[in-house]
């Protein structure tokens, strides 16, 4: 069963992470050739003042 961790910042809408789920999905299936049914996502959403960038933080940064 393949699994996916993906760290994102904060912001995406609910939407957007449909489509990364879906799309991250389809391409572990082609390039491992997994059955859809036996892949997982998960997604990891971190405030963007935890994540940092050439020594600030992205919020700070405007990312």
């Amino acid at each position: 069963m393949p699994v996916a961790q993906l760290n994102i910042l904060e912001g995406r809408s609910d939407e957007q992470k449909e489509a990364l789920i879906r799309e991250v999905s389809e391409a572990i299936c082609r390039s491992l050739d997994a059955p859809l049914e036996s892949v997982r996502v998960i997604i990891n959403e971190m405030p963007k003042q935890h994540f940092g960038i050439a020594g600030q933080s992205a919020k700070k940064l405007g990312r």
